[in-house]
């Protein structure tokens, strides 16, 4: 039996995983950022706004991990062992925000202040961390001054590109003057948006050989220019829709993002390391990911259903003091 598409299935997985986490935890690592330029009054409503959803956001982030691990073990351990250092600095971000999002709600005083600030140094600090492990990834790994201070820069993007969507999702979930300044924010983000996805478009093909001619050759470069054509389109749109619509700003943030991924995937494939380890050389044995593919089958729609459900739930405006208790 043939099993050569598995590793494709997996790889498709593993995709949604990864921007379903980078989308949806985005945002609320977003809004962390954003606190340390809102009012005490401000900050709780911006807690409010993403308090139901941030613990399920992360869940994407464990199955995107997960996959790897156990679909691709080869690239899992090329890939960790070389980024074990933001990894790191990742997930003690993360467990930061995660303790003092629980426990500024019980503070009082400049206990609460702190809590606040160390909210904020999480959700920057894994943020970064996310952004200097996607300019080292998509450079192989290279070693050398001038690919760590790039990975550097794109770290400091991919933090600008979360502020964009942390604001517009507080532009879609708020009201009044907070709203007004995620707006101001939102033209901040999109600047950043606007250079971390032309590191990336620039670096990827000067990096690699196969990624320049899969983009650069006669005649497939001009169907490939909609893409970041699209994208152009979707960030003028975005631009544009700001101070007009609660919800436009936030679907052109996600769209940005939808487009920027795909052209990435298409850069990349089939390495799932780049010029290194291809799909099929790093998948595991056929008859673990045919195990694997049954378990997924029966997790992924409860993932996705009670995201649904939750997000369905708590549609609407956010109000002030629903998640003070």
């Amino acid at each position: 039996m043939n099993t050569e598409w598995l590793p494709l299935v997996f790889a498709a997985l593993m995709g949604l995983a990864i921007l379903a986490y980078v989308v949806l935890d985005g945002y609320d690592l977003g809004v962390g950022m954003l606190m340390a330029g809102a009012e005490r009054a401000e900050q709780d409503l911006m807690v409010a706004s993403i308090g139901p959803f941030w613990d399920a956001n992360e869940t994407w982030l464990v199955l995107g991990i997960g996959l790897l691990l156990v679909a691709f073990p080869a690239a899992h351990g090329v890939v960790l062992g070389a980024l074990y250092l933001p990894v790191a600095a990742m997930l003690v971000g993360l467990m930061l925000r995660g303790v003092a999002f629980e426990l500024r709600i019980k503070a009082e005083g400049w206990h609460r202040e702190l809590w606040n600030w160390l909210f904020w140094a999480g959700s920057t600090l894994a943020s970064f961390a996310q952004g200097l492990m996607l300019g080292r990834y998509i450079t192989g790994f290279a070693p050398g001054f001038g690919y760590w201070l790039f990975a550097v820069v794109v770290g400091a993007s991919l933090c600008g590109g979360y502020v964009l969507l942390g604001a517009t999702w507080l532009i879609l979930r708020t009201e009044g003057a907070l709203q007004q300044k995620a707006i101001a924010w939102a033209r901040w983000g999109l600047m950043w948006v606007a250079l971390g996805v032309a590191l990336v478009s620039l670096a990827t093909p000067l990096t690699s050989d196969t990624v320049r001619h899969k983009w650069f050759d006669f005649p497939q470069v001009f169907y490939l220019m909609l893409l970041p054509a699209a994208t152009l389109a979707a960030g003028g749109w975005l631009w544009i829709s700001l101070g007009k619509s609660d919800w436009k700003p936030f679907a052109g943030a996600v769209a940005i993002y939808v487009l920027a991924f795909g052209g990435l995937a298409y850069s990349l494939f089939p390495y799932v390391v780049l010029d290194r380890l291809t799909l099929w050389q790093a998948a595991a044995h056929p008859s673990a990911l045919k195990f694997l593919l049954a378990g997924a089958a029966i997790v992924l729609p409860f993932i996705l259903g009670y995201t649904v459900y939750v997000y369905r739930l708590f549609r609407g405006k956010t109000k002030a003091g629903v998640y003070d208790h």
